[in-house]
């Protein structure tokens, strides 16, 4: 059992979700940490697939993740779920759900991350292939500034304790993952990332920069990045050369990885 779930168990079993209506309503049983203007919250996210080979690192959960997760671990507590079967479910909650997971699996196999894997389609990755991936956040445990998401600002490496918040859970996945490729989602998890990379915790090689982040609000991107539409068609905001420039580099990162096996 996990030695963090099991300080937390209780807390989970009592906890009163109604009554917890934003950040500030989280019990102060859950507080992990506090320094001026940030907290960080126990979230029951330590679940580890040690067989992973690619690792999708978002930023941090926010406060309804948080919720979600709480809300599954007691269903399955209820249920008589085991720790292991728990806290796996837990983090799985609401993992690329909707219209995000498409997009997520057209740009993985764009530039070929399941022939690396030597499977059809990344799309068995949230299915028969589960077992090859992790959902992670470079921040495990939801850390809120002034009460609200951190959402990337100040940038992770300048502040100390978002560093020793990354330094505390992230790099001890990291250690369990060292041969897993690891894809950023967003600009602020790929400079934390490489932060890491420089202090020794994973492998720069091994991070996949550059994929437009799959959500809906970045459909143009997307459908650059995938040959979708002309770069003629392009709005202001969408630098297609910068985007030209990423999916080259990604594709030969991809030619290298195969190479090595």
């Amino acid at each position: 059992m996990d030695i963090l779930f099991e300080r937390y168990l209780e807390a989970i079993r009592t906890l009163d979700l109604a009554r917890v209506g934003s950040p500030s309503e989280i019990p102060e049983s859950f507080l992990l940490a506090r320094e001026g203007r940030y907290s960080s919250y126990y979230i029951p996210f330590e679940s580890v697939n040690s067989a992973a080979r690619v690792v999708v690192v978002g930023i941090s959960p926010g406060f309804v993740q948080w919720k979600n997760a709480m809300r599954e671990t007691q269903r399955q507590m209820t249920a008589g779920a085991t720790v292991e079967a728990s806290l796996r479910a837990a983090r799985l909650t609401g993992a690329f759900s909707g219209a995000i997971r498409p997009n997520f699996v057209a740009l993985l196999d764009a530039i070929g991350v399941q022939r690396w894997l030597r499977i059809a389609s990344c799309a068995t990755l949230f299915d028969v292939d589960a077992p090859l991936v992790q959902v992670s956040a470079i921040l495990r445990h939801p850390v809120f500034v002034d009460g609200k998401n951190y959402s990337g600002t100040p940038a992770m490496p300048r502040q100390a304790f978002l560093r020793e918040e990354m330094l505390r859970y992230f790099a001890h996945e990291a250690a369990m993952l060292p041969d897993a490729v690891y894809i950023p989602m967003g600009a602020s998890v790929s400079e934390g990332l490489d932060w890491l990379a420089r202090q020794g915790v994973l492998r720069e090689d091994r991070i996949l920069h550059g994929l437009p982040h799959p959500s809906g609000a970045n459909a143009e991107r997307v459908a650059y990045f995938l040959g979708k539409k002309e770069k003629e068609a392009l709005s202001g905001k969408t630098n297609g050369e910068m985007i030209d420039l990423a999916r080259e580099k990604l594709l030969e990162q991809m030619r290298v990885l195969m190479a090595s096996g």
